[in-house]
């Protein structure tokens, strides 16, 4: 057997729930596989006995400096929770040439359709009629539709344009929109191949009749979307907001959404599980969702395949290609916090 170590820690996530046997058998060919489903009991000295020998770690485990020296042999390191978190001594890992990856394109399609559905019940007021419904106070035909919007035709904007956000443009195809997007870390012709405008960050709120936040958050842009933000969109847009809470400062935007300036979906909170008095549970103009959006059966299964895909991949001394691989310039900045499954 190769003394090569393949160290496998994926909570919070579980073993079963993202690797099937094929993907067990695929790794254990790699060498001697470590299965730890409980990150909190793999100890110091568990760890020091296997970092001599450890090629790959797959999982959120805690790696400072002190723990890369001991594992001389590493060569990636395979966040399989979907972020890039403040974890591992970023400078040090790459220095000594070790790959930084997370799975989060396996997110992007899931969160995209159900992005979509938001959009359309925002604009059409879909589930609020079914709340008026259950209460004996609908209204019919066009007196229900005094305040809808179509999504033909419309313009619609994004603030960040990574995976999710391009994944969410084929979708919007068929209603032929204008679509700005703004993303400070994109050039505009990157943008501009995907069939969209690239805007300012003014343009997108100002100009658009639907918005949907997909960035994720940093240390540039924690809590940058407030009350100045919201008050100018146009009365009765809509914000889809389906990546982090921490983009946004959740209070002004519920505010914004309780005047009735903006109509509000999110699928992510500032704490999980949400309070059950948390005043986001109230009001016609915010449609919740909790943390499901990416949440499926799928997902969790594609990212045992894009892992081993790419754990084969390294151990041959090929480059990754279906993870997403940390940069230098970018890494250090995201901010993301670990969540409990999503």
């Amino acid at each position: 057997m190769s003394d090569k170590t393949i160290l496998l820690v994926p909570s919070p996530r579980q073993v079963a729930d993202i690797f099937d046997a094929d993907d067990l058998a695929r790794l254990k060919a790699l060498g001697n596989l470590v299965i730890q489903n409980d990150a909190a009991a793999l100890t110091d000295a568990q760890f020091n006995d296997l970092a001599p020998n450890v090629e790959i770690i797959i999982g959120q485990i805690d790696l400072p400096r002190a723990r890369l020296e001991r594992a001389p042999h590493l060569r990636a390191i395979i966040n399989v929770e979907g972020n890039f978190l403040p974890n591992i001594d970023y400078d040090y890992a790459m220095s000594r040439g070790i790959r930084v990856l997370n799975v989060s394109p396996v997110f992007a399609e899931p969160v995209a359709e159900a992005a979509l559905g938001m959009a359309i019940d925002l604009a059409r007021g879909i589930s609020r009629s079914d709340r008026y419904f259950r209460n004996n106070t609908e209204k019919y035909g066009l007196d229900a539709n005094r305040d809808a919007y179509s999504l033909h035709r419309q313009n619609i904007g994004f603030i960040g344009f990574g995976d999710l956000g391009r994944a969410i443009v084929p979708l919007l195809a068929p209603f032929n929109p204008t679509i700005r997007a703004f993303d400070p870390w994109l050039p505009a012709d990157y943008i501009a191949s995907f069939g969209c405008q690239a805007a300012s960050l003014d343009e997108v709120l100002q100009q658009s009749q639907i918005t949907f936040v997909v960035a994720g958050v940093t240390s540039q842009n924690q809590g940058f979307l407030g009350a100045d933000a919201f008050a100018s969109m146009p009365k009765g847009a809509s914000l889809i907001l389906v990546s982090r809470a921490g983009v946004v400062d959740f209070e002004a935007m519920l505010d914004a959404a309780e005047s009735g300036h903006i109509r509000v979906a999110t699928d992510v909170f500032p704490q999980e599980p949400v309070p059950a008095d948390h005043r986001a549970r109230r009001g016609d103009n915010v449609l919740l969702s909790p943390h499901q959006a990416g949440a499926m059966d799928e997902a969790l299964r594609q990212i045992g395949k894009r892992t081993v895909a790419d754990a084969e991949l390294i151990a041959r001394g090929l480059p990754p290609i279906m993870c997403k691989v940390a940069q230098p310039e970018t890494v250090a900045m995201f901010r993301s916090k670990p969540v409990s499954k999503s």
